[in-house]
């Protein structure tokens, strides 16, 4: 009898050590479960300006072209390779099909739930609690965030991968860090390494991935001053050392954020706001995060955020000096509670610190969901630690954490669903924020795909005399016009305005313009002509923002050669291809631009565009960025010497056989 009733004790107490782990592979697969409906989906927004470096060169399929991509990547002075490799295991050209990629999302979503769950559980180490609680807040901890539907638009939205990964690198820094830091207790040197190779190595791995990698050193300081505070640290040496990784990263990436202060109020060439607006808006937007974090549901505003009113003033809006007292509250009491509430502590200093990059002084966008995904790791354990400390019985509080995360579950499944149904989707997003301009675009888009341009037009009339200098409007309404009757005279006059007079959106008016030439030389849109084409190229071109961005000039100028080209016009095309390069000399423009003339046969033109080329000094990166090193591997291969020699060899054939002037 006695020794069945040890039998018995010592299976419940491995069933018990074990119950973590099951959790955890039910955790893993609930998460694919509820996501995989997503995988219907397709590319949103940002996907379609950085994916198509997939083809920007050809197919990506030797090594000459796999550093070409590689180091394609503009984003970040690093470019973000490692996120470009990435996108290698969905696709080697472009266009291509969004399931692999989004699929490659998920997968990467699951392993990331699994890597937090090892991180929390490392952390609990250091508290009060017997390993197996400890285990259960690690796994509820982890569940929590995995199935929180606000990341739903950073796992279904294919180009977030980029921030997906930044947070694959930081956590298996901390994770190495932290092993590392209690190693150091019995074997400095090797504590030591683990800690280099976590601290130094996590960082530059994220900062491959995207630039908030950078923050890795800075989350670790936090974890120090809060979890590990009370914990000892080995030998004289290692306590050094680690200071030395984790305090000088973090003050100098602070002093970097407050230099840029001195911005403040400096107009910026991409954006509306100044730095100053975008530091009194940021504390209204992580509130705004925050709610959503603490509040799950269905519908937010998704992408689009392009409408979201910034701060000018401590009371323009009058939430603004209020919020960002209730943040300064937040982080003092967060500091404050490092000692007796360690978890809580760190959870609220994390979130902020994460946010330290993409919330203060960089000139980014207001605001985007997915910048949650990293700093919103550490939220949910406070709650788990809680749940497993709660003095109640087990079975109500197996069942609230199972409510809780079964509430969690249902929502995401319904919001990924919702995310795979996209123009169903972006009727909501305009519903629920109907004065974006994205939104209301990109319905209006969906709109004219289903053969309804009309509906279109009805859509964005309306909006577009409202703000009648948004050029997300003014070309969407314009698209949906060729495809009806056409546009009136007054529409043509009315985005030739909003072209020059428009604040944003000009990289959206070059595309735009380059799309709508090509149907004006084919009669693609009744009432569009080419000399329409060259009024609102002119107009585009009046716009003192272009005089600010010489890659601006360059490509409008292109345009108005393009326009030349089509009228026969060679001798006029040569001009503004001229003037295009002394804007911004590059030899891609200069390849694409003697490509034109050669296929429009005039072969003499293009031969003497590409002899200019040659005597101008093409503009180079003066930083040791990622467009340095881009051109930097197109030199070591000869790429350009070989694309003008081959141009120069089938043009001069052009000419001797009389196909060209």
């Amino acid at each position: 009898m006695a020794f069945f009733v040890l039998r018995m004790t010592l299976i419940r107490e491995r069933c018990a050590s074990a119950g973590p782990w099951i959790g955890l592979g039910v955790l893993l697969f609930l998460t694919w479960f509820i996501y995989h409906p997503g995988t219907a989906g397709g590319f949103v927004f940002d996907d379609f300006v950085n994916l198509d470096a997939l083809g920007k060169t050809g197919r990506i399929d030797d090594w000459p072209a796999l550093w070409r991509y590689l180091t394609s990547g503009t984003a970040d002075p690093t470019g973000r390779p490692l996120a470009l490799l990435s996108f290698l295991l969905d696709a080697r050209d472009w266009p291509a099909d969004p399931i692999p990629f989004l699929r490659t999302n998920i997968l990467l979503h699951v392993a990331n739930a699994a890597l937090l769950f090892a991180f929390l559980r490392q952390l609990g180490r250091q508290l009060a609690g017997t390993p197996t609680q400890l285990e259960w807040a690690a796994l509820l901890g982890a569940g929590l965030w995995a199935l929180h539907p606000l990341f739903v638009s950073t796992t279904l939205y294919i180009v977030q991968r980029e921030a997906m990964l930044a947070a694959t690198f930081t956590i298996l820094g901390l994770l190495a860090w932290g092993h590392g830091r209690t190693l150091a207790e019995s074997s400095p040197r090797a504590g030591t390494w683990w800690m280099l190779a976590g601290i130094g190595g996590g960082t530059a791995l994220a900062m491959l991935c995207k630039a908030n990698g950078a923050l890795l050193p800075l989350l670790a300081w936090i974890l120090e001053a809060t979890v590990y505070c009370k914990t000892g640290f080995g030998s004289h040496r290692a306590r050094r050392i680690n200071r030395l990784l984790l305090l000088m990263p973090s003050m100098l990436l602070s002093a970097y954020v407050l230099y840029k202060l001195a911005d403040w109020s400096t107009p910026l060439a991409t954006r509306s706001w100044t730095i100053g607006e975008r530091v009194l808006t940021e504390p209204r937007v992580l509130l705004d995060y925050l709610r959503l974090l603490l509040v799950p549901r269905v519908l937010s505003t998704g992408v689009y955020n392009d409408s979201y009113v910034w701060s000018t003033g401590l009371f323009k809006p009058g939430t603004t000096l209020p919020s960002a007292l209730t943040i300064a509250a937040l982080l003092v009491a967060g500091w404050g509670l490092r000692r007796n509430a360690a978890a809580l502590s760190a959870a609220i200093l994390f979130f902020f610190a994460g946010h330290l990059l993409e919330s203060t002084t960089l000139p980014l966008e207001l605001y985007f969901e997915h910048r949650n995904y990293l700093p919103a790791m550490l939220l949910g354990w406070p709650l788990g630690l809680a749940l497993v400390r709660w003095q109640a019985p087990k079975g109500l509080r197996v069942g609230l954490a199972g409510a809780i995360l079964s509430l969690l579950a249902v929502i995401t499944w319904q919001r990924a669903s919702l995310w795979a149904d996209q123009p169903r989707m972006a009727r909501l997003w305009v519903a629920i924020n109907p004065d974006s301009s994205r939104a209301l675009a990109t319905q209006a888009q969906f709109d004219m795909q289903a053969g309804r341009p009309d509906l279109a037009v009805a859509r964005l009339r309306g909006a577009w005399q409202r703000h009648p200098n948004d050029l997300q409007l003014a070309v969407n309404f314009l698209s949906a016009a060729c495809m009806t009757r056409g546009p009136s005279v007054a529409d043509v006059t009315a985005v030739a305005s909003a072209l020059a007079l428009a604040d944003t959106g000009d990289q959206l008016a070059y595309s735009w313009l380059s799309d709508m030439l090509k149907k004006a030389g084919t009669d693609g849109c009744p009432g569009v002509d080419l000399g329409t084409m060259k009024h609102w190229i002119q107009a585009a071109l009046a716009n003192p923002r272009a005089t600010r961005q010489p890659d601006r000039q360059q490509g409008l100028h292109a345009l108005l050669g393009r326009v030349a080209l089509a009228r026969g016009d060679a001798t006029t095309a040569l001009r503004e291809f001229k003037l295009a390069l002394d804007a911004w000399a590059t030899p891609a423009a200069a390849a694409q631009q003697a490509a034109w003339l050669a296929a429009s046969g005039h072969s003499a033109e293009g031969l003497a565009l590409l002899d200019y080329f040659d005597a101008l000094k093409p503009r180079q990166s003066a930083q040791w960025n990622m467009i340095r090193v881009h051109a930097w591997v197109l030199e070591r291969q000869a790429y350009w010497p070989n694309e003008f020699a081959e141009l120069r060899r089938k043009m001069r054939a052009d000419l001797a056989s009389g196909r060209s002037s």
